[in-house]
């Protein structure tokens, strides 16, 4: 028995908050892990050859094995994340996303679209977290009032909060003035653990679901696809994962490798990177795909994993540096402690990648990914998949907007009240200062707007901002 005080004190904190057992043993396994300073490090002398992978262009969409699969198939959408980083505190999925429609609305009809097309039951279930899930199901209500699952299954399952840890003394953080910012979610991977003390993984075998198609809300490229789960089904494959090629803004983020000594694939972030190798790390010729974090599972190879590790898969710590109040950056220190859902790749033996088109990736973590999402850069298809728009020969622009005026989704609103400018035959966008737009702009090439003044400048309706020739 551990006598440790601190991880006394923080166990009997998470069960009077009604933590399970099984997650409370697998806070603190991560928690004596950030103690130790084991932080999951992987240089690059301990990664093999990646080696080649199927693409999806390559897949056949009318695999009799996919036709089949569809009816044991369900839908699962991260939707735990606030609009925190666009200063709301609600589920970003009601942030509206296109053509009047929040990427909640978008994922119904999407849904809704693919089982009248495959008469398929389809169930969507929302992982929701404890800040989204009351939101979230009354706009469901409220909207898509007949919208539901068949065979008894739930729209929502939440997933678990864990306590934010001071960051001088590893104590469970203390916050009075608002207590609910002291627990944080523990990261996507919570999904492993919420499948379990739910029971869903089980009620899902229980009525012959066999598959999960695993994306985030925000990312409404990402469509089940015939051709992937006809792949999944017939070479039985426990674990699948969608990469794409990175670009200069992925470089930061995690990329797939694989353990030179065990063979496995894995997901390597950037906190796993020794600090000394970090500009390696970025080099995107290198380390060539990132993770989309479109995963495909095997509910039975799934349960038969957890099994196998008790329920405590051991996935590599993510120690996230904020403070207690993420609004107020005087406020105190904190780290969270965190697990990435794709790295579970690497538990998985017979796990596969699959190299897939950028359009399956279309993510919105800023005001600037927003705008690029609302302008003419991307369409809304037949089956409500937001893609980049077929005229768009190349990756989508950098855009940069002033964080003074433009990181808050109110602020944002406010400056393109006549809708987004036209971004097709934009290279670059960077905007420095206080700028409106009017209606019908137009941007072409790289431009940099400035406004060093006090004063709101504007932009006239029917504006044509572009690149001067030869510059």
């Amino acid at each position: 028995m551990n006598h440790d005080p601190m991880e006394a004190g923080i166990r009997e904190r998470m069960g009077a908050d009604g933590a399970p057992p099984l997650v409370i043993a697998a806070f603190l396994d991560n928690y004596r892990r950030w103690r130790a300073g084991d932080l999951g490090t992987i240089p690059a002398a301990a990664l093999g050859p990646l080696g080649a992978f199927p693409r999806l262009e390559e897949l056949d969409e009318l695999e009799p094995a996919g036709e089949e699969a569809i009816a044991r198939t369900v839908l699962i959408k991260l939707n735990g994340g606030l609009g925190t980083s666009m200063g709301l505190d609600q589920a970003k999925s009601l942030i509206i996303a296109k053509n009047g429609l929040s990427f909640l609305d978008i994922i119904v009809r999407q849904v809704e679209f693919l089982r009248r097309r495959s008469r398929a039951p389809l169930p969507l279930l929302l992982m929701n977290s404890f800040s989204t899930e009351v939101d979230s199901l009354a706009a469901l209500a409220r909207e898509h009032p007949g919208f539901g699952n068949a065979g008894g299954l739930p729209l929502s399952f939440r997933q678990h909060r864990v306590p934010k840890l001071d960051a001088q003394t590893g104590t469970s953080a203390s916050w009075p003035d608002n207590p609910a910012h002291e627990w944080c979610p523990p990261g996507h991977a919570d999904i492993y653990y919420a499948l379990q003390t739910t029971g869903l993984l089980d009620r899902m075998l229980a009525a012959g679901f066999r598959y999960a198609f695993v994306s985030n809300a925000d990312n409404l490229g990402a469509i089940l696809h015939m051709g992937i789960l006809g792949h999944l089904a017939a070479r039985r494959i426990p674990f699948l994962m969608e990469v794409t090629a990175r670009t200069e803004c992925d470089r930061k983020g995690g990329h797939l490798a694989r353990d030179g000594q065990s063979g496995r694939l894995l997901l390597r972030e950037s906190a796993q990177c020794p600090p000394d190798e970090l500009r390696d790390f970025q080099d995107i010729r290198k380390y060539t795909l990132f993770n989309t974090n479109n995963l495909w599972l095997d509910l039975e190879a799934l349960r038969d994993m957890l099994r196998a590790s008790e329920g405590r898969p051991r996935l590599p710590l993510i120690v996230n540096r904020k403070t207690i109040d993420p609004a107020r950056p005087e406020t105190p220190a904190v780290v969270q402690l965190e697990a990435a859902m794709g790295a579970a790749i690497a538990c998985f033996e017979k796990a596969e990648a699959l190299v897939v088109p950028r359009f399956r990736f279309a993510p919105v973590k800023t005001t600037n990914d927003l705008l690029a999402i609302r302008s003419d850069l991307y369409t809304l298809g037949v089956e409500h998949q937001v893609a980049l728009h077929p005229q768009r020969f190349t990756p989508p622009p950098d855009i940069l907007l002033d964080p003074r005026f433009y990181r808050n989704i109110a602020d944002f609103e406010k400056r393109f009240a006549q809708g987004p400018p036209s971004l097709l035959q934009c290279d670059s966008l960077k905007i420095d200062g206080d700028i409106h737009f009017g209606r019908n702009v137009r941007i072409e090439g790289d431009v940099h707007l400035r406004n060093p003044t006090d004063k709101p400048a504007r932009i006239a309706d029917g504006a044509r901002l572009h690149t001067p020739a030869g510059a």
